[in-house]
């Protein structure tokens, strides 16, 4: 199984945050499916190259969410998921990258009326 993780170095953001983003997207997106099976701890930190004390924070953030669960002895699995709780999740993913987008048009001097008429034309 490849979970197309990208570490970038250079992100403000923690490593297992992004790891932890990647994998949620990639949940939401339908990419992995309920109950399919993730990488041990062990495995993606040697693929990642980097420590299990960080994958094991992105895991436990993806448990804490309700998007990945442990099982004793067998490893993680994408949790099943309830529809509704997948759609407020999606919502929440597009409000951030709305959020990055409209933070980028204010440093560019895009006003609301430009950014809307943007986002209409894009949209239709």
């Amino acid at each position: 199984m490849d979970l197309d993780i990208i570490i970038s170095n250079s992100s403000l953001r923690p490593i297992y945050q992004q790891i932890s983003d990647q994998i949620k997207r990639q949940i939401l997106s339908g990419k992995l499916e309920d109950e399919e099976m993730l990488p041990s701890i062990r495995v993606l930190a040697r693929e990642l190259q980097i420590s299990v004390i960080t994958v094991k924070n992105a895991y436990e953030e993806l448990e804490r969410e309700g998007l990945i669960e442990s099982v004793r002895g067998k490893g993680f699995f994408v949790a099943t998921k309830n529809k509704e709780l997948i759609r407020e999740k999606k919502i929440s993913l597009i409000e951030e990258k709305m959020a990055e987008v409209i933070e980028e048009c204010k440093l560019l001097g895009i006003g609301e009326e430009e950014f809307i008429e943007m986002v209409k034309l894009l949209y239709g």
